[in-house]
């Protein structure tokens, strides 16, 4: 289990315990995070779960593959440097402590 904190485009935090093996956007949808819509249902078919990894978790998170980096370009200002698609970060004790932003909307 990991606490993750979600952070929303406004500034209100919110730090939720997510098992282990369930991704950071099943944290979110299961903690009803507002700021991360999840359309797809964590299929990495749409961007609805994008987020902004905080500066210090970017080398931490796993790498992205090709597929989740060709649907952040459908995402609302993604910054390639620290974009992720949140269905695509399955937790572990190792991500305790991360820390995510939302962006202003989802697309």
């Amino acid at each position: 289990m990991a606490n993750i904190t979600y952070i929303e485009h406004n500034g209100t935090e919110h730090v939720v315990a997510v098992d282990n093996g369930m991704t950071a956007m099943e944290g979110a949808r299961d903690n009803n995070i507002p700021g991360i819509d999840g359309d797809c249902g964590g299929a990495c078919a749409c961007s609805t779960c994008h987020a902004y990894l905080h500066p210090d978790w970017v080398e931490k998170v796993p790498e992205m593959d090709a597929m989740e980096e060709d649907m952040l370009d459908f995402a609302f200002e993604p910054d390639m440097s620290r974009s992720r698609l949140t269905c695509q970060i399955t937790i572990t004790d190792d991500l305790d402590g991360l820390i995510m932003h939302l962006p202003e909307k989802q697309i």
